[in-house]
C-alpha cells in the first residue's frame, strides 16, 4: 500500500519531491507565497493547495499517512532576534500541531501515522533550550497528554524519546538541494505515531528509582541531567499513584 503525505509550509515542494522519489504519494500542501505555489503547481500538478495553515481544518482535509512541516524558523535562527516560539512566525508551529490533532481525532487516531519536522539548529538554543523542549513536548503530547519533557543543560545533535506506542527521534544533518550539498545544517525530527496494538508497558518502581539515585549520590557519581530528572519524576509519580491507591482502599 502506497503511503500518502501532506506538506505544511511547503515552500517550493521539497518534501513532496523527496516523497515522490521514494515512492510516496503527495496529496495536498499548504503555502501562501505566490512564486513557490507557481513552481509546485507546474512541477507537481496532482498536489492540491489549501493555502494558509491557519485556515486549514485537519478534520476536513484528506487524511494522510505522513505530514511534513518545516515551520518558519526566523524567530529561532541565530541570525534573527531570537523571539522563539512566541514570535509571530515561528509560533505557526502550533498550527501544524493543531491540524495533526484534528486529523487524528477525526480518524480515531489512525492518521497521520508519521510526522516530520524540519528547522534550524538554532532551535536547540532558542530561549536557552526551552523552545526545543516545547517542540518535543507538544509532539509527544499528541499521543500522551500527561507527558512532561525535562530540559537538559544542552540539547544534543541527535537523540530520541521512546514512549508507550510512539517514538520521536531527531538529528542534525547537512542540508542538500537537488542533491547538491549546502553550507548549512538542519534539524530533522521524525515522530512515529502509528498504533502497534498496545505495547507491553514496563516501569521501574519508585523504590528502584530511589535506589539508583541514592547509589549514585553515595558513590559521588553525577548522573546525566536528563536521566536524573526522569528518575526523580518517575519516583514521585509512582509515590503519588501508590498513595492514591492506598487511600481508595
Amino acid at each position: 500500500m502506497t503511503l500518502r503525505m501532506a506538506s505544511l509550509f511547503d515552500g517550493s515542494g521539497g518534501f513532496p519531491l523527496a516523497a515522490k522519489n521514494e515512492g510516496i504519494t503527495p496529496i495536498w500542501a499548504s503555502e501562501i507565497e505566490p512564486f513557490p505555489i507557481r513552481v509546485t503547481t507546474k512541477r507537481l500538478p496532482e498536489v492540491k493547495h489549501y493555502g494558509n495553515v491557519t485556515e486549514i481544518d485537519g478534520s476536513e482535509v484528506e487524511p494522510v499517512d505522513i505530514i511534513t512541516f518545516g515551520s518558519p524558523c526566523q524567530d529561532m535562527s541565530v541570525a534573527g532576534k531570537r523571539a522563539g516560539l512566541k514570535g509571530s512566525r515561528s509560533n505557526l508551529f502550533y498550527e501544524a500541531i493543531r491540524i495533526i490533532r484534528e486529523m487524528r481525532i477525526k480518524t480515531n487516531g489512525r492518521y497521520p501515522r508519521y510526522i516530520v519536522w524540519e528547522n534550524v539548529p538554532g532551535a536547540f538554543s532558542s530561549n536557552r533550550g526551552e523552545d526545543f523542549r516545547c517542540v518535543l513536548e507538544s509532539i509527544c503530547q499528541i499521543k500522551d497528554d500527561w507527558i512532561a519533557i525535562p530540559r537538559p543543560d544542552k540539547w544534543n545533535n541527535a537523540g530520541n524519546i521512546m514512549g508507550d506506542d510512539y517514538s520521536v527521534a531527531w538529528r542534525v544533518l547537512d542540508a542538500q538541494y537537488w542533491g547538491v550539498p549546502q553550507r548549512r545544517k538542519r534539524i530533522f525530527l521524525v515522530a512515529d505515531l502509528a498504533d502497534r496494538g498496545g505495547l507491553q508497558k514496563y516501569y521501574l518502581t519508585a523504590k528502584a528509582c530511589r535506589g539508583i539515585l541514592n547509589r549514585a549520590r553515595a558513590k559521588g557519581k553525577k548522573l546525566p541531567k536528563l536521566l536524573e530528572t526522569a528518575l526523580m519524576m518517575q519516583s514521585q509519580s509512582m509515590r503519588t499513584t501508590l498513595k492514591t491507591a492506598d487511600t481508595e482502599n
